[in-house]
């Protein structure tokens, strides 16, 4: 507890004001007090995921599969290139040995482990997967998200990245 009184102590000298995502969370603090926001000169606060990309052997096999499996919506844009979208996030995809730069250090198919989620049930993804002819790996099988509990249905895409899909419990929505 001396800590903690500390640490207010010293945010509240500070005075120095930023985005209520970096605030610091202290119990017993009201932490939309004036001065309570203290700003850091080493760090940021990132909101939220915006793309990602995939290397791929093809485009088209990999765009065939995640518009037909996962209802992704595929986009062309700036010079041909292509990319998933769903919900607010999208999916630049790059050919392996064709990618764009800036890329990552050594982008090979098949090194993505990605989790996604979904309003629907694990037995209505189940029941999807097997439709489309997609072998499961593992799940149903309960995770932690970034949110709580999640029960999720492992397959892999034709690259054979792990895909992930994930539905969150009654436990997380408490």
């Amino acid at each position: 507890m001396a800590f903690q009184a500390a640490m207010l102590r010293a945010c509240l000298r500070s005075r120095r004001l930023v985005n209520r995502a970096a605030r610091l969370t202290l119990p017993g603090v009201n932490p939309t007090g004036a001065g309570w926001m203290v700003q850091r000169p080493y760090a940021i606060s990132v909101d939220r995921l915006d793309h990602f990309v995939l290397t791929v052997k093809s485009i088209d096999v990999t765009v065939d599969f995640y518009t037909r499996v996962l209802g992704m919506r595929v986009d062309t844009f700036k010079g041909g290139r292509k990319a998933l979208h769903f919900g607010q996030q999208k999916v630049n995809l790059h050919e392996h040995g064709n990618e764009f730069e800036p890329k990552a250090h050594a982008p090979m198919p098949g090194s993505a482990d990605v989790c996604l989620i979904t309003s629907h049930s694990a037995e209505e993804v189940l029941e999807h997967l097997k439709t489309c002819d997609v072998a499961v790996e593992e799940g149903p099988v309960q995770r932690t998200g970034a949110l709580g509990p999640i029960l999720s249905v492992y397959f892999r895409d034709p690259d054979n990245n792990l895909i992930e899909v994930s539905s969150y419990t009654e436990q997380s929505t408490d």
